[in-house]
């Protein structure tokens, strides 16, 4: 019961205070002069006053509210080692319980610190879940909060947001061990065969000093094992073996009584990027789509073209001063002999033999093509003639000899099953519909025991494009001059600059571009496989986890050669994934997370926050005082009001608030009904009764 008095007055204020006031002054006046009856005037004028302002008991029926207390659990992964999972479940309960036997605590148990599948952050972020216990609540309702944790805390505030105690019961050992590799720097791109340095440390929480070994890995496959001092910063240099993504790994054994060996690797992601390939174009005379290749290959940044055209034969001689005919001298020896080695890709446009390359010289690029070399024939009706470089020794590298037929008649370009598949031409812009999407070719090369892959057929259904691979190099062959058509936008174009880029890349080992591919990548802790195959099913993919478990993963198909698949992880590290013979690394969440840089429990990340709030920081696991059948000593709970100290040897506090919420009001008017008019008559009659006599 809540008992008031509160006044509703019959007129307003301004008002009642003039009709009073003069009132007032008059029955001053007779006081002063001390005239008879004055008393009786001022009782009745209270009276009126009194019964004009309206005085009301209010009587309220209030329920007092609860503190809210926030219990924040950390459920990180650095919870999981040892036994600090068995702790924090034990004070989880204990705690629950204790406050339970306070009906004025509210409590909130909020688990944070685990990743989901969405996001790959590692941070242990225990006061972003502890803001948002507390969204809700005004700032004097917040009795306190405590934390369950290792003490490993990644976002402590430089000023606590709340005004309350905050507690922290640390799980874990006293005097933990745990040595760990980083890396100090890494870059995130290198050229490709060139060497790149980075510096590494290996710590260890003991402070022993000494040597232990590195190993160091590339893409999984160990290249070095290094010595490297305790506590020093360390040089490395490797060298980029591949375009695209390199996994590079530093790990270390473990020691005796180490808490883990999660955090003895360190992963570095490395892009690899090819230094600008070198591209040697050599066409023979000129036609309509001469300059199709050399502006494709132009516009491309990562490329070095050198081109030539040969617009004569040596042995033509009519007169022409050879300052008229050439710019330069074709350099045959330099380009053939030479420096034949610099260039990543050779392409013949419509060129055909004419004594301009010595025999031995086609020798030379079959060699080259054996060796690990790329070639392109872009064949015209030279190819199919007498002086077609299919009669020199470059015959040994064809994948297709001439039959002498030249085709002239219109055809749609069109991709064979294979095609369908190849990544050269999968997706083909304008493929998928019956005719293609693209303008009509009017010319093709007749050939005959076709090698390799035919990806696209042309009139009668013939070889149009055949992809192969001789040696250790590979070699194309498109039997055609008619992509120019495309270039131009005849009957609407095509494609022709994602198929001639896709060719190049291809015949240049570009790995994106492999047949056979297996990759993974993760997002967030979704690990997420991708399979390219020319075959009709891929099967599972097998997944090593970081801790040595096996996981089958079922591959789908998503498109003509491609077969993916997705798993949940839980771990964060280093998976190795592995589809029939290929091999693949990928690593889930991020590289080197903070969550393992330390995974040592401590009291001291903790303990500025909870002593700014009047809190305390204590181990769940102290020697001597764990009770019997118990792993944990939890201390007391005690309500505390206003200032109280909240905490002591054996116990913490929690605040208690003096909020309430009004559930109901009953009022009863003072000079309201009979009673309020009797006064009044009483006052005004015996002031009456005194001025008459």
């Amino acid at each position: 019961m809540n008992w008031s008095i509160a006044f509703e007055p019959l007129l307003s204020w301004p008002l009642l205070a003039a009709l009073m006031i003069p009132l007032a002054l008059l029955v001053v006046v007779g006081l002063w002069f001390r005239r008879r009856g004055s008393w009786l005037r001022l009782t009745a004028l209270a009276a009126l006053g009194l019964a004009l302002a309206n005085p009301v008991v209010l009587d309220e029926e209030r329920e007092p509210l609860k503190s809210v207390v926030a219990l924040i659990v950390d459920r990180s992964q650095s919870q999981d080692i040892g036994n600090r999972t068995a702790q924090t479940n034990e004070a989880v309960e204990g705690l629950k319980e204790k406050l339970a036997r306070f009906r004025q605590f509210e409590v909130r148990v909020v688990e944070a610190g685990r990743a989901d599948a969405a996001d790959d952050r590692t941070e242990t972020r225990l006061f972003s879940a502890l803001d948002g216990a507390f969204r809700d609540v005004s700032p004097s309702r917040i009795g306190g909060a405590v934390m369950i944790t290792d003490g490993q805390v990644h976002d402590v505030p430089a000023k606590p947001s709340f005004h309350a105690p905050l507690h922290a019961l640390i799980s874990g050992e006293e005097n933990e061990r745990d040595r760990r590799i980083r890396f100090e720097s890494a870059p995130r791109f290198g050229i490709v065969g060139k060497p790149l340095d980075m510096t590494y440390r290996v710590i260890d929480t003991n402070g022993e000093a000494g040597a232990v070994e590195v190993r160091v890995s590339i893409n999984g496959q160990q290249v070095s094992v290094q010595r490297a001092f305790i506590g020093q910063a360390m040089p490395l240099q490797i060298t980029v073996p591949s375009a695209g993504r390199n996994i590079v790994e530093l790990s270390i054994d473990r020691v005796p009584g180490e808490l883990t060996d999660t955090n003895n690797r360190a992963i570095a992601l490395v892009d690899g990027i090819r230094e600008n390939l070198r591209v040697l174009l050599v066409s023979g005379e000129p036609h309509a789509g001469e300059r199709t290749w050399r502006n494709l290959l132009k516009s491309d940044a990562s490329v070095d073209l050198v081109h030539f055209t040969i617009l004569r034969p040596p042995e033509k001689q009519d007169g022409t001063p050879i300052n008229e005919l050439s710019l330069i001298a074709f350099p045959t020896r330099e380009l053939f002999v030479e420096r034949i080695n610099d260039f990543d890709l050779i392409i013949f446009d419509r060129y055909q033999h004419r004594d301009v390359l010595p025999l031995l010289y086609y020798d030379y690029i079959a060699e080259y093509v054996e060796k690990g070399g790329a070639l392109l024939i872009a064949a015209g009706p030279e190819y199919a003639g007498e002086q077609s470089i299919a009669n020199t020794p470059l015959i040994s590298a064809l994948p297709g000899m001439p039959n002498g037929d030249v085709i002239e008649k219109a055809f749609y370009p069109r991709l064979t099953e294979l095609g369908q598949r190849h990544p050269v031409t999968r997706g083909l812009e304008g493929s998928a519909s019956e005719p293609p999407h693209w303008s009509r070719w009017f010319r093709q090369i007749g050939i005959e025991r076709p090698e390799g892959e035919v990806v696209m057929k042309g009139a009668d259904d013939k070889p149009l494009l055949l992809l192969d691979r001789k040696g250790e190099g590979r070699v194309g062959m498109f039997l055609s001059d008619q992509g120019w058509l495309w270039a131009r936008g005849f009957e609407g174009g095509g494609p022709h600059v994602s198929l001639y880029r896709r060719i190049a890349h291809w015949l240049m080992k570009e790995p994106e571009l492999e047949e056979e591919r297996l990759t993974a990548e993760s997002r967030g802790m979704v690990l997420d496989i991708r399979r390219q195959t020319m075959r009709d099913e891929a099967g599972p993919a097998r997944v090593i986890t970081p801790s040595g478990k096996t996981v089958d993963v079922a591959l789908t198909k998503s498109e003509p050669g491609i077969f993916t698949g997705s798993i949940e992880t839980k771990e964060i590290g280093l998976y190795q994934i592995g589809n029939g013979d290929l091999t693949a690394l990928a690593h889930v969440g991020p590289v080197n997370a903070p969550e393992f840089a330390d995974v040592v429990s401590t009291e001291e990340v903790l303990r500025p926050t909870a002593e700014a709030t009047s809190g305390d920081v204590r181990r769940l696991a102290q020697t001597g005082f764990a009770g019997m059948g118990s792993s944990v000593t939890l201390p007391n709970v005690v309500p505390v009001r206003g200032s109280a100290e909240a905490t002591g040897r054996d116990w913490i506090g929690f605040r208690t608030t003096d909020d309430s919420v009004l559930k109901s009001v009953s009022r009863v008017p003072l000079f309201g009904g009979f009673l309020g008019l009797g006064l009044l008559l009483l006052a005004l009659g015996a002031m009456w009764y005194r001025e008459g006599r």
